[in-house]
């Protein structure tokens, strides 16, 4: 143990207790908190989380706790990994001890009804906390064991992303800083999508090339929907942008993928996240982007398609063949100041 204020991890999914394992093995004393009592005692016991992370051990320094409210008061840095569907109930009635506190964002959603990205539900809950945001290609399993990874810490708050440097910087773990919150975020949440259309395409056993030009056409699309509602195009060159999508497209760990594999051997939707057994934030987004695109009249045909796909009935060869037979636009269209 040391002398130094302990961080809070929360969420006690794959990610979270990745985040947590790598915070202690870089010496600092972890509060994990998670909703589940039974969870939180199997890992204080037998020191792993057998749900979402089996067979990574977790580190000592990492004390599972159930009480939201005595977590928060002896912390000041908190890494909020809840599922978007439940960060606003979580937090909401704890809104007073958020206040001044260093709140990072590692959810990688949008809220429903709102359309807004998890560090702007933060603020809309605790307008005096202290906001920032961590993603990149972070795959948890791939953290947890070490495999050397870089991330983007994202504020404007630069001494925040210094201090969420030192903590989770590590021997395995390199964090780089922006100032481009809401661009870095964007990033983290559309890919998602563009991962299930990736894992079905695979299941259905589509060649590479066809692979690169989904990568590439999304990385375009993502983009050209992000510039428009104000986010920094250079921010998507980076690892938040085309680094994330890489992974997440090319990889059977991506949980986003692993639901498009599901749903490209011909399961239903439904069959597809319960096979999964945790939150595939990308079927929570595609809703809600398809409906913000039209409303912002942005052409995102990989958007329509998929959306049309998992709840209109169409089916992949479908949605390719219409994006072959779209008219042929400039390659890389963002950069452009001519429009879209």
């Amino acid at each position: 143990m040391t002398d130094k204020q302990p961080i809070a991890v929360l969420g006690g999914g794959s990610f979270g207790t990745a985040i947590a394992n790598l915070l202690a093995e870089n010496g600092q004393q972890v509060l994990h908190w998670m909703r589940d009592p039974e969870q939180a005692a199997a890992i204080k016991n037998d020191r792993e989380n057998p749900r979402y992370l089996k067979g990574i051990k977790i580190h000592s320094g990492v004390e599972p706790v159930t009480d939201l409210s005595a977590t928060l008061a002896q912390c000041q840095m908190i890494f909020v990994a809840l599922p978007s569907s439940a960060l606003r109930q979580a937090l909401q009635p704890v809104a007073d001890q958020l206040k001044g506190k260093m709140l990072v964002s590692t959810t990688k959603g949008i809220e429903a009804n709102t359309f807004l990205l998890m560090s702007q539900i933060l603020e809309d809950i605790a307008p005096e906390a202290r906001i920032g945001v961590l993603s990149g290609p972070n795959l948890a399993r791939e953290v947890a064991e070490n495999a050397l990874t870089a991330s983007v810490v994202a504020s404007e708050d630069e001494d925040l992303c210094r201090q969420v440097q030192a903590a989770l910087h590590g021997r395995t773990f390199r964090v780089y800083a922006s100032s481009d919150r809401f661009g870095v975020e964007l990033g983290g949440a559309l890919k998602n999508v563009y991962a299930i259309i990736a894992g079905m395409a695979a299941a259905m056993g589509m060649g590479e090339n066809t692979k690169s030009m989904l990568i590439t056409r999304a990385l375009a699309e993502m983009t050209r929907f992000a510039v428009k509602l104000g986010a920094n195009p250079m921010t998507f060159l980076g690892l938040a942008g085309v680094g994330d999508l890489i992974v997440t497209c090319s990889s059977s760990k991506s949980r986003n993928y692993q639901v498009g594999y599901a749903l490209g051997e011909g399961l239903t939707l439904e069959a597809a996240v319960a096979r999964l057994g945790e939150v595939a934030e990308g079927v929570n987004t595609i809703k809600v982007l398809k409906a913000k695109a039209e409303e912002m009249q942005v052409y995102m045909p990989l958007v329509t398609g998929l959306h049309a796909i998992l709840f209109e009935g169409r089916t992949l060869d479908q949605v390719i063949g219409a994006l072959m037979r779209g008219e042929p636009k400039t390659d890389v269209d963002f950069i452009s100041t001519s429009g879209f």
